[in-house]
């Protein structure tokens, strides 16, 4: 395995390099199944190494680290390619995700069911090209699926700690599934409670994104129950607070920032926290707003409707509203993190984390 470097935060480059090698190791498979296959894997690893910060795998590796891990232990090239893992899981998501919202745009690039229906044009291939396209970003949506599953299984650490780490892996992946599926039913059902968008956000993001990376870490290095919780409680605020975050980008962030238009949340019909507090407080005092925003969630927005939602958002106060949470959620987390055991170079990088996730402008 390649690594550039492993110090108390685990770099892109390190990160990058451990997936490298495990689609090197995949190639073999993929070229005996022919071209057509191989080009189709060739652009999974294409999309899952283009763009993206990675923060997943850093913030398992950093809960190993936080929990007595030794970057300059013999183990540590597995416990990162263990922690890449996450990153294979995220690239399912991101696929599912973007053909279940019907995004077309994905870090800057066409998403991949776009990409795949662009193949199929230019190839000249018979049938409908999205058809093709959406059934093939599913298929290979799935495979980075059990493909992260392989390169944890695959990743090198000794067996107790695969027996420690398998419930947390296990959790993980149905958390993810759980997470979509409430989303979905929350979009297609008009639901407005904020309690219920924040299950969304438990389960879709701040499960996978923060929280169980660190647990996954933890249990690598086989840590306490009282590091365990505090990872919990930690990962749980700051996981959440990440989600809000993006909320406020998928509406007010700069498309050549985030790499995704801007509003798209709104034209989805995304049913975010965001929302759901603005027409709380619609209906509590600007009853007029209220009806905007239910008529035009969920519809093609012209860039005056945009102004207006946009408008209507920050003078309800839900804009406010969302900051103010993410920022307490923040404040909780840090507060956990100081008091915990973990490590002091792991209190460190996770600090720096918590605070450059909450904050971002992409």
């Amino acid at each position: 395995m390649t690594v550039s470097y492993l110090g108390a935060a685990a770099d892109t480059t390190a990160i990058d390099a451990a997936i490298r090698d495990f689609f090197t190791e995949r190639r073999a498979e993929a070229d005996a199944l022919g071209p057509d296959f191989a080009a189709t894997v060739a652009e999974l690893e294409s999309f899952v190494l283009r763009g993206g910060k990675r923060i997943r795998p850093a913030f398992a590796w950093l809960g190993w680290i936080g929990a007595g891990g030794d970057p300059g232990d013999p183990v540590a090239p597995a416990v990162l390619s263990a922690c890449a893992g996450f990153e294979l899981l995220h690239a399912s998501g991101l696929i599912h995700d973007d053909i279940i919202d019907d995004s077309r745009t994905r870090r800057g690039h066409p998403a991949a069911h776009v990409t795949y229906a662009e193949r199929h044009r230019g190839r000249r291939f018979s049938g409908d090209s999205n058809s093709y396209g959406v059934g093939t970003a599913i298929l290979i949506g799935d495979l980075a699926l059990i493909w992260a599953d392989v390169l944890v299984r695959a990743s090198g650490l000794p067996i107790e700690a695969h027996a420690r780490v398998s419930p947390v892996w296990s959790a993980v992946r149905s958390e993810v599934m759980y997470g979509q599926l409430l989303d979905l039913i929350s979009q297609v059902s008009d639901d407005e409670d904020v309690e219920r968008a924040m299950r969304v956000i438990r389960y879709k993001t701040a499960s996978y994104t923060v929280e169980r990376p660190l647990q996954f870490g933890a249990a690598i290095a086989g840590a306490d129950a009282d590091l365990v919780a505090a990872y919990q409680a930690f990962g749980a605020d700051i996981g959440i607070a990440f989600q809000l975050r993006d909320d406020l980008l998928g509406v007010f962030g700069d498309p050549l920032v985030t790499g995704k238009p801007s509003g798209d949340d709104l034209r989805e019909g995304k049913r975010t926290v965001l929302i759901a507090t603005a027409l709380r407080l619609a209906d509590e005092h600007d009853p007029t707003a209220a009806a905007f925003v239910r008529s035009k969630l969920g519809t093609d927005l012209s860039d005056d409707d945009l102004d207006r939602f946009r408008a209507i958002l920050v003078g309800l106060g839900a804009v406010e509203d969302v900051e103010r949470q993410i920022a307490q959620r923040a404040d909780q987390a840090l507060a956990v993190l100081e008091a915990s055991s973990a490590t002091s170079p792991a209190k460190h990088q996770l600090a720096d984390m918590a605070i450059k996730a909450t904050q971002r402008a992409q």
